[in-house]
Order: C-alpha cells, then structure tokens, then sequence
C-alpha cells in the first residue's frame, strides 16, 4: 500500500501553513468577530422579543380600556348612567339617601377643637 503523505509532501504542508499565518490569523479573527457578532444578534434579538410582549401587554390593556370608554360615550344619553356617573364621580348621592363619611378619629377632634 501507498502511504497518502509522505515526509517530502509533509514538509512542504508544514511549509505552506508557515508562509500562510498571516492567513491562519485573519480566519481565526473572522470566527471570533463572527461569534461576537452572533452573539450579540442573539442578545437584541431577546430584547427586541421581550419589548414585543410587553407591548402586545400595554396594547390589550388599551384596548379594554377603549372598549370601556367606547361604552361610557354611547350610554351618556341614559339618564340611568348619568346618575351613576355623578354618585362615583363626585360623591353625590339621591335626594331619599344619606352620605356617612368616616375619616380619621384625630382629625374629628381638632376640628372640633377649634
């Protein structure tokens, strides 16, 4: 059988990769710029992702909050809903009820005391 290298083409592989290090070196800074770079695609890649869900998140929350206010325009005409609007919203109360405030036992007692 035939030998696949012998010494002569040996020597002058190893030659061949001497003269080239400066080829050897530019591949090897290649990958290493490569990986850095692929990493970093990999890093904004999730942080793009992450941003897209809580954006997916802010966009349901806006949507429910529109469907409410869509609701609350479209039933301004019914008295029924202006006179809740005015009990939550500023506290009112009907004409056959009382409104009980409880607040702090301290601050009753300065007020009468002055």
């Amino acid at each position: 059988m035939m030998k696949i290298f012998n010494s002569q083409t040996k020597k002058q592989l190893t030659q061949n990769v001497i003269q080239s290090w400066w080829l050897i070196l530019f591949v090897i800074c290649c990958y290493v710029f490569y990986e850095r770079g692929l990493s970093k695609h990999v890093d904004d890649f999730d942080k793009l992702q992450h941003q897209y869900l809580e954006l997916q998140k802010e966009k349901a929350l806006a949507s429910i909050h529109r469907e409410n206010l869509m609701l609350q325009v479209n039933s301004q005409s019914d008295p029924e809903w202006v006179e809740l609007t005015l009990i939550n919203g500023l506290g009112l109360v009907k004409d056959d009820q009382v409104k009980v405030l409880f607040t702090d036992r301290e601050e009753v007692l300065h007020s009468l005391g002055n």
